[in-house]
C-alpha cells in the first residue's frame, strides 16, 4: 500500500468522525497521523460555522499547537470531565475493540482522557486491524527513568523483548511528562492482555501501558472499500481485513 493511499484512508476515516461531532460538545482529542486529520476536518467545520461552541481537551503537545492553529477552543480535563466523545487513533485494534496504543508517545494523556469520556472512538486505516494484540507491533509503557532498566528481566519473564525508545540521534526518547517509553516486542502476540496489564499495573515505576482495553465504543475503520463504523455489541467482533 503506497504512503498516498495510507494517507487518503487516514483523511476518509478522520472526515468521517469529525463528522459525528454536535455543537455544543466537550471533546478529547487526540494524537498522532491518523487523529491529526481528525483535526483537520473538525476545524474546517468549525471555520464554514457548520459546527459551534465545541472545547476539546489535547492529549499531547502537539496536538494542542495543531488544535491553536485550526481555531479549536481549548480546556482542561479538570474543567471539562466528562468529556461527550474523544476521538482518538490506534496501532493495533483486535476484534473485541481492544488496542495497543502509544508508538506516538502519548499514551499516559490518551488514556486519562479516554476513559473521562462518555464514549470513545478510534479512528484508523484497515492495516491496523489484527487478530491478536502485539502481533505486529510492539506494546508501549511509559515509566520513570528512575533504574529504567531495572524493568527489563522482568518484563522478559513476561514474555516481552523490552527496548528503551530512542530518537533518531541516539539519546533516550522522553514523553511529554517527561518519562521514558519502554516498547515491548511480543514475539507471537500477548496472549492475555487483561493479565498483562494486570501485572504492569502492579509494577512499581511503569506509570502505564499502551493496553488500551474496554475502552473503546466504536471503531471508525477506512479501507480499500470505503468507511465503515464498527462497534461489537453482544459479543460481536470487527472484521478483520484481508491478511488480518
Amino acid at each position: 500500500m503506497v504512503r498516498s493511499t495510507v494517507e487518503d484512508l487516514k483523511s476518509q476515516a478522520g472526515r468521517e468522525a469529525a463528522a459525528g461531532v454536535a455543537s455544543g460538545m466537550r471533546l478529547g482529542l487526540g494524537s498522532g497521523s491518523t487523529a491529526a486529520c481528525f483535526l483537520e476536518h473538525l476545524g474546517a467545520r468549525l471555520a464554514s460555522g457548520e459546527l459551534t461552541d465545541i472545547v476539546g481537551v489535547p492529549t499531547s503537545i502537539g496536538t494542542e499547537k495543531d488544535a491553536r492553529r485550526l481555531g479549536i477552543p481549548l480546556g482542561t480535563l479538570g474543567e471539562l470531565a466528562p468529556l461527550d466523545l474523544t476521538v482518538d487513533g490506534a496501532d493495533e485494534v483486535d476484534p473485541h475493540l481492544n488496542l495497543i496504543k502509544g508508538l506516538g508517545g502519548a499514551l499516559l494523556r490518551e488514556k486519562m482522557v479516554a476513559q473521562a469520556s462518555a464514549r470513545f472512538v478510534v479512528i484508523v486505516d484497515e492495516a491496523k486491524l489484527v487478530s491478536r494484540l502485539g502481533e505486529r507491533t510492539r506494546l508501549p509503557l511509559e515509566v520513570v527513568p528512575f533504574e529504567f532498566d531495572s524493568h527489563r528481566a522482568w518484563l522478559e519473564a513476561l514474555g516481552a523483548d523490552p527496548e528503551p525508545r530512542r530518537n533518531r540521534n541516539g539519546d533516550v526518547y522522553l514523553t511529554d511528562n517527561r518519562l521514558m517509553i519502554i516498547d515491548c516486542r511480543f514475539v507471537n502476540g500477548i496472549d492475555d492482555p487483561e493479565e498483562l496489564e494486570r501485572r504492569l499495573a502492579g509494577r512499581a515505576g511503569v506509570v502505564e501501558s499502551g493496553l488500551f482495553l474496554g475502552l473503546a465504543h466504536e471503531a471508525v475503520v477506512a479501507g480499500t472499500g470505503g468507511v465503515r463504523r464498527v462497534a461489537p455489541a453482544g459479543g460481536g467482533e470487527l472484521p478483520l481485513a484481508a491478511g488480518g
